[in-house]
């Protein structure tokens, strides 16, 4: 299986290591920052494919910090994530980019499972991109 980054945020440190452990063992290459001014310096310096991200965050929120990936890196996916699970947050996340948003706790294989769905809809869309400058340089050269 094709290897891809993972960037998990959650101010819950226990939460935020298991979860980072978990991915890792399975193969993924995760890593955890605790909040989600430290995701964003994260991201500056360390592309990451898929970020699962806590909506209900102290300082700076999920959604803030999903509009803020999405205005910077829009080939990043984001999940959503939170234990305070509000219709007016999944709402608002699906509206500003989110790939998904889930409630903990949350099952680990439903996880990699939309973890592995986001990544594959980065990938269909870096083939589309692939295809349409193919198709341009071939007409360029007609």
């Amino acid at each position: 299986m094709e290897s891809f980054s993972v960037l998990v945020v959650d101010d819950e440190e226990d939460f935020l290591n298991a979860l980072v452990k978990r991915l890792n063992l399975r193969k993924l290459q995760a890593n955890g920052v605790k909040s989600g001014e430290e995701a964003l310096k994260y991201l500056a310096r360390t592309p990451a494919d898929v970020v699962v991200l806590d909506v209900k965050m102290p300082g700076m929120d999920g959604i803030s910090v999903l509009r803020e990936i999405k205005d910077r890196y829009p080939g990043t996916e984001v999940i959503l994530l939170t234990g305070h699970a509000t219709t007016r947050d999944g709402v608002d996340g699906i509206k500003f980019g989110a790939f998904d948003y889930l409630t903990k706790p949350v099952e680990l294989d439903h996880l990699l499972s939309k973890i592995r769905h986001a990544y594959d809809k980065i990938r269909r869309e870096k083939e589309k991109q692939r295809e349409k400058a193919f198709r341009v340089e071939m007409e360029q050269q007609m």
